[in-house]
């Protein structure tokens, strides 16, 4: 069966030119969370709008999420957990250094249900990389660490990230399950 690909924004949301904006553009039957509030998030409508969307969906899905994001991934509740095929987290943030954030702390931590990675920066402004390291080892994540790779963001150059596209497909067993390129796409890049 194939998979759905959710992305999931952080604070702010991601804007042009960020990998998550460029994902949702290339691959086939991407999808982006989409949330009222990306400035002064809760943790329940946060949560509750990315539920929503998962099970919504016939088939499994296998989230990309920045930042915020991961945490609120993290939360998930079981029923959408249990839908969830693999995460991509990347650069997950600490909810406890900014006081908007406050409402996703604690972070939980338990063994995700599912495969997933997290990566993080040994500079990321956001959240130190040894606290993205513990976050890993609770979850029962793979970790991945970037060096001087910032908030691994438009800012801090990682805007076509060939390397995040390569991790979100080790998430899929099978070929015919990785995240596609949209026809648009290919037919404007071939010779």
């Amino acid at each position: 069966m194939t998979t759905r690909l959710i992305i999931v924004p952080g604070w702010r949301d991601s804007g042009p030119g960020h990998w998550q904006s460029l994902w949702a553009e290339q691959l086939q039957g991407a999808e982006r969370v989409t949330q009222d509030d990306w400035v002064a998030p809760t943790r329940r409508a946060w949560v509750g709008s990315l539920e929503k969307l998962i099970l919504s969906r016939l088939e499994p899905v296998v989230i990309a999420a920045h930042s915020l994001g991961c945490i609120a991934v993290a939360h998930l509740g079981p029923e959408a957990a249990a839908r969830v095929a693999g995460a991509l987290l990347v650069a997950p943030a600490d909810p406890e250094r900014r006081s908007v954030l406050h409402d996703f702390a604690p972070v939980p931590y338990a063994p995700l249900p599912y495969r997933s990675i997290v990566v993080a920066s040994s500079n990321d402004p956001f959240c130190p990389v040894r606290l993205a390291g513990a976050y890993a080892r609770a979850w029962g994540s793979e970790f991945v660490r970037m060096q001087n790779a910032g908030h691994i963001n438009i800012d801090s150059g990682h805007g076509d990230w060939p390397l995040g596209l390569a991790l979100l497909q080790s998430l899929t067993d099978t070929p015919g399950q990785r995240p596609a390129l949209r026809d648009s796409i290919e037919t404007s890049t071939s010779p």
